[in-house]
């Protein structure tokens, strides 16, 4: 695996020890989820014990120890969410991408999260995708959602499908 890109990262971030947790955004950046040699690089060149680089890796749900798809979906399913159907749109989705939530499409294009809240109550229930806000989400709109994304990936993999790889958790690869 080609560590410049973590080597560049660091630099930019000044070797700074207080900077782990920008150190580790950017990394996931540039490799869409956070390799184990990248963890073990950022430790040597922070000069950090690596069992708190993996330790800060794991606690914050935002990075990802496994690849994750090109496109990341989350759905929240807290209160005002659920009580708004959140769990009828996630099994949509699920049909949709034959993917289970916590999983990637075996075409590494999907991952489908669920999160606890997103902040947006009043808009629930809520998807986001690739950062953007869907809100009032039902299961008859799941799909005007998907479609041009769907469609852009399509074109740019004409022989590819979404299959389901099932649910990677953040325990892999250690």
């Amino acid at each position: 695996m080609d560590l410049t890109k973590v080597d560049e990262v660091v630099e930019r971030n000044g070797a700074d020890p207080s900077m782990l947790i920008a150190v580790l955004q950017e990394v996931q950046v540039e490799y869409n989820f956070l390799p184990k040699d990248a963890l073990r690089r950022v430790a040597c060149l922070l000069n950090i014990p690596p069992s708190r680089v993996y330790s800060v890796a794991n606690f914050y749900r935002a990075f990802s120890l496994v690849p994750r798809g090109r496109h990341l979906i989350q759905i929240c399913l807290g209160t005002a969410c659920h009580v708004r159907g959140s769990d009828r749109i996630l099994e949509q989705i699920e049909r949709t991408l034959s993917v289970r939530a916590g999983g990637t499409t075996a075409d590494q294009e999907f991952s489908l999260e669920t999160v606890n809240c997103l902040g947006a109550c009043a808009l629930g229930p809520v998807v986001v995708l690739d950062g953007e806000y869907h809100g009032r989400m039902t299961v008859s709109k799941v799909e005007s959602v998907l479609k041009p994304v769907r469609a852009a990936a399509a074109a740019a993999n004409p022989a590819g499908g979404s299959a389901a790889t099932g649910a990677p958790g953040q325990e892999a690869d250690k």
